[in-house]
């Protein structure tokens, strides 16, 4: 790919605009479900369960997806394995691995920037998580950054992935040389740095475009009204910008979120505290009328307790207007609301069990019923998401030599999910073979031949993410029948009469 400045800046502008549509329907989203932001001029927020609602989503799917207290990822031997590396010393080097990855992800910040990238996802649809290799010396080789919606715009690939990422940044000049500080700087940077008391800050925009060797990189700078200058360029074998989404329509590029589907529902709640407030407010101060007959002057009435309000001889003085109905009916129609922006957010479903105690049963279901709701959410983030994370991070874990050279494509390892949604279907299976391995039991001694008994231990161990160290192989098993059947072959020798032959 050519890294032709003008070429790239025309190309991050047509998507900009096709981007522009998007932009009132994220704001209303925003200031529904996350107020306060900084330079947020958004409408006054009366009704907290949009807020409350989004906040636990986002919580539960970084609790069900990428747990920090759990290694929520696994390699596995692939179909491929050459026979030098066949058998638990290739298995042993992946699982080192896996270990090492999960190790370098709980020392970096990954926890924290991906939690605002779930907060991103379930309000507007789309995030996008940026990862870097750390410089020397810092405590992970891996560096994450959730990138805000705002700086983002994205294209589609021919297989409708989000490879196409461009960021726009707003930088000073010494953080434009601290990021890229082999760069060389325009005239335009060379000036006073400060205006009016401000940094001036110009305009970066990072460009990362798939072709036929990998990703291409550009940084490019707008300064004044010179040319954009290239302040880096490189290539990537995996994208350093991820970009993912709840769910998509047919021919859109940005996803829909939750909070979007909600959103009806939101903005009327939060009408109907605000009218419930204002008629709070009428009945607790009421609605009062007075006679003009030059005594009372209701520019210096305050209704207090304790207060003497004088009328003239004669007159009804200071009267309360009888208020035109009730609105106890807003109590309903707010319970509704409420209910159904729960429903919307799933914090009914993924939240916290209510009752004092459930039964297996009902925790199998409620599980199940987690799956079924989350199965097309959780197979887009698996491709989209969690996928290029671990691609991403063995890429830089390589560079680094941490990890040894080896693909997730399935030919020399494969990656399987553990986390604890992940672990659903993988209990669902197992459910399965156990009640299979019983009814096999069930049906006499030659039907149980059909089983494997230790076969089944071992799949069911790999099924559910048990460490290999607890588990015999199969090759370890065969060694140790061997070794058996040598040892009890030598008793039998030696129990002979001396001199006998064993053959007579």
């Amino acid at each position: 790919m050519e890294f032709d400045p003008e070429a790239i800046l025309a190309r991050q502008a047509r998507a900009l605009a096709r981007r522009r549509i998007w932009d009132g329907i994220w704001k209303d989203c925003y200031d529904h479900a996350l107020p306060g932001r900084p330079g947020d001029t958004g409408v006054p927020i009366y009704d907290g369960t949009a807020p409350d609602a989004a906040e636990q989503l986002a919580a539960s799917l970084l609790a069900e997806l990428t747990p920090p207290w759990l290694r929520w990822f696994g390699f596995v031997p692939g179909r491929a394995v050459p026979a030098t590396l066949a058998g638990d010393a290739w298995a042993s080097t992946l699982e080192t691995a896996a270990e090492t990855l999960h190790a370098e992800l709980e020392r970096s910040n990954f926890t924290v920037e991906m939690h605002q990238c779930f907060l991103d996802l379930v309000i507007a649809g789309t995030a996008c998580l940026a990862i870097e290799e750390a410089p020397p010396g810092e405590p992970s080789v891996l560096r994450f950054a959730a990138v805000p919606l705002a700086e983002v715009t994205l294209e589609e690939g021919p297989d409708r992935k989000l490879d196409t990422v461009f960021r726009s940044l707003r930088m000073t000049r010494d953080e434009i040389r601290a990021r890229f500080p082999g760069a060389a700087l325009p005239r335009a940077l060379l000036g006073p740095e400060e205006r009016e008391g401000e940094p001036t800050r110009h305009e970066v925009i990072e460009a990362v475009i798939p072709d036929q060797r990998g990703y291409a990189y550009a940084a490019l700078l707008r300064a004044g009204d010179e040319p954009a200058a290239i302040l880096a360029r490189g290539r990537f074998a995996s994208s350093p910008f991820i970009a993912f989404r709840w769910m998509k329509a047919p021919g859109e590029t940005y996803g829909r979120s939750p909070v979007m589907k909600a959103l009806p529902d939101i903005r009327t709640a939060n009408k109907v505290v605000e009218l419930i407030l204002k008629n709070a407010s009428i009945a607790v101060t009421g609605i009062w009328q007075a006679d003009d007959d030059g005594v009372l002057n209701p520019a210096n009435i305050r209704l207090v307790p304790g207060a003497i309000i004088p009328k003239a001889v004669g007159s009804s003085g200071l009267t309360p207007l009888a208020a035109p109905g009730r609105f106890d009916v807003s109590q309903l129609v707010l319970d509704d609301l409420r209910a159904r922006i729960r429903h919307a957010l799933l914090t009914d479903r993924l939240g916290p069990v209510q009752g004092a105690r459930m039964t297996a049963t009902e925790v199998m279901e409620r599980a199940a019923e987690m799956a079924r709701l989350l199965g097309a959410t959780f197979g887009r983030l698996q491709t989209e998401l969690l996928t290029p994370l671990i691609d991403r991070c063995l890429a830089i874990l390589r560079r680094r030599g941490l990890v040894p050279a080896f693909g997730l494509d399935g030919g020399m390892a494969g990656l399987v999910w553990r986390s604890p949604l992940a672990q659903i279907q993988a209990r669902s299976e197992a459910s399965g073979t156990l009640m299979w391995l019983d009814a096999v039991r069930a049906l006499g001694p030659a039907a149980a031949q059909t089983a494997d008994p230790a076969a089944a231990s071992r799949w069911l161990a790999n099924l559910l993410g048990v460490p290999p160290d607890l588990v015999v192989s199969a090759a370890e098993e065969a060694h140790a029948l061997k070794t058996g059947a040598a040892a009890l072959a030598a008793d039998a020798d030696d129990a002979l009469p001396h001199g006998l032959d064993p053959a007579a």
